[in-house]
């Protein structure tokens, strides 16, 4: 057998009075994930639970295969508590192979289609997660490959099981043959912890999160009742699953909990969507701002129907309110802001706000146990209206990261708040206005720039379809700002950009002291922008031109 890497078993420890006070509110109340499946399959044995290409699974299907993979991964010699690295496409098997693991005991280690072996073994190292399930193909790429490299750096890593043609590995369609029935419905507790999550920050490695099934189940069911989930649900599953928003925001997850199907796209492109929305009826969705913009650019030419879409979720980065106004009249459906983190607060406006709340902020705490901090520099309480970090505590934000001593010191105070980086603000009726990123902020000259702020106004140009803006060294100023312009109908030139500017009635210093067109965006696994990969860009091509203009 090949060496274990040392890792210790994952654990999320409230303190005893706060695990109390939630319990006995009811926040808490020992629900596990293998449980509450068990009971849906029973209660609606025939209603389809999962979609995805020609597959179409009933919940009694769903339940079946569950058992069924929870009983292969165990004759195999995983035990309760290993850890197992899920590396899925949005396809049924990663459903399947997730409520699997959660019925059997074993942490299922998110990972998402984009990662690569940096990614995957970085992951395996932190977990010490002993097997990989992975797509044999996805997007051109060939995860067995991925496979191979990992057996070769992390040998504890014994068991590899792929989705489609396995080649030299175990082939994961032979565990769904595996005689499930006497398996019972879970081997956990609610305080156990259910899997872990990878951390949403576009700067470094991720981070490993680990969400128990109390917590994250509360998640669940309170986004379910906010976001208006029940049986007639249909939930298009567009951005990538393992991701945290459409996990459980309310997701997937939600969805499943609330007695929904789900629906998973394979791509998220509008095209692709667009079919999927009319051929299931879809009623909810989430997307990202970039991704919505694209669905807004083809809705009015598209032929497909989506009348039956009631609710657009958008998340994972703030959204303008130039391009929030545009989703009722375009696409039809009330549009939702979610702001929230894989650590745990979430946010979302609610679906009968009016249209100022939902276009202007994004939304409010889901419960009412969630304590919000912001504070200002100095770690002082800011006035109430006043920006400033927002900082967090709640039964359903973790108190650390797994196993990272030195994250958990920058991360949390000494009495269990998150530091989530966020710069918000709080309107009086409790609503949080994203500012930005605290590393976001640019400092010119002294001057505190938000390139959060920035992007909305030149969102509102006609020609601009997308923005991002970012800070740069400068020998004079400190930092100065450029924008990165994805531009439509034509490009517009920068001088007319940095009057548009101008004339919204900002400060001179926001305007910003360059701007570069691109065709693309760089994107971060879970398909945001990374201001990271903008920054490097930017500043190899100055060192570029300065290196061009010295020779």
């Amino acid at each position: 057998m090949s060496t274990i890497n040392s890792n210790p078993l994952p654990q999320q420890v409230w303190p005893a009075e706060f695990a109390e006070r939630y319990r006995a509110a009811g926040y808490w109340r020992n629900e596990t994930f293998g449980a509450w499946l068990r009971e849906r399959a029973t209660a609606h044995p025939d209603r389809i639970a999962v979609v995805g290409g020609d597959q179409r699974w009933s919940y009694a299907e769903l339940d079946r295969r569950a058992s069924a993979l929870a009983a292969g991964f165990l004759q195999a010699g995983l035990q309760r508590g290993d850890r197992v690295l899920v590396h899925l496409p949005n396809i049924p098997d990663f459903i399947g192979v997730v409520m699997g693991l959660f019925r059997a005991g074993l942490i299922p280690v998110y990972a998402l289609p984009a990662h690569r072996i940096t990614e995957i073994e970085h992951f395996a190292k932190g977990s010490g997660a002993r097997a990989y399930v992975g797509a044999a193909t996805h997007a051109g790429f060939d995860y067995r490959t991925l496979a191979r490299e990992l057996r070769g750096r992390c040998p504890w890593v014994e068991h590899v099981w792929i989705s489609g043609e396995a080649e030299e590995f175990a082939a994961l369609d032979t565990l769904y043959a595996t005689d499930g029935a006497a398996l019972p419905a879970t081997v956990s507790q609610g305080s156990d912890v259910a899997f872990l999550q990878i951390s949403g920050g576009s700067t470094g490695l991720s981070k490993l999160i680990p969400r128990t099934h109390d917590d994250y189940i509360y998640t669940l069911r309170e986004s379910a009742r906010i976001c208006g989930l029940g049986p007639d649900s249909v939930f298009l599953g567009a951005l990538p699953i393992a991701h945290n928003f459409p996990m459980s925001s309310p997701g997937f997850l939600g969805t499943l909990y609330a007695g929904g199907r789900v629906v998973l796209s394979p791509a998220p492109d509008p095209e692709t969507a667009f079919a999927l929305i009319e051929r299931e009826s879809v009623t909810v969705t989430s997307l990202v701002p970039p991704l919505l913009l694209q669905w807004l650019d083809l809705a009015p030419k598209a032929r497909q129907d989506l009348g039956s879409l009631r609710t657009i979720q958008v998340g994972g980065a703030k959204l303008s309110a130039e391009v929030a106004r545009r989703v009722r009249p375009v696409l039809g459906a009330t549009l939702q802001q979610v702001f929230g983190m894989a650590e745990g607060l979430v946010n979302y406006t609610r679906l009968d706000d009016p249209d100022e709340i939902i276009i202007h902020t994004q939304g409010r705490p889901i419960s009412p146990a969630d304590e919000i901090l912001i504070l200002d520099d100095e770690g002082r309480p800011v006035e109430p209206g006043q920006a400033g970090h927002l900082l967090t505590r709640g039964p359903y934000t973790i108190r650390a990261y797994h196993d990272n001593p030195s994250a958990n010191a920058r991360s949390f105070t000494e009495d269990g708040y998150y530091r989530t980086g966020d710069v918000v603000r709080m309107t009086p009726e409790g609503y949080l206005e994203v500012q930005g990123r605290a590393g976001d902020h640019i400092n010119r000259a002294g001057e505190k720039i938000s390139a959060e702020e920035i992007e909305d106004h030149l969102l509102s140009h006609p020609q601009v379809f997308d923005a991002a803006v970012v800070s740069v060294p400068d020998e004079y100023l400190g930092e100065r700002s450029c924008a990165f312009i994805i531009p439509k109908d034509g490009k517009p030139r920068p001088v007319e950009l940095k009057q548009w500017i101008r004339g919204r009635g900002v400060a001179d210093f926001k305007v910003p002291d360059q701007i570069v067109f691109v065709e693309r965006f760089a994107s971060t696994a879970a398909l945001k922008i990374s201001r990271k990969a903008l920054r490097a860009d930017l500043r190899a091509q100055l060192l570029a031109q300065q290196d061009a203009q010295g020779n």
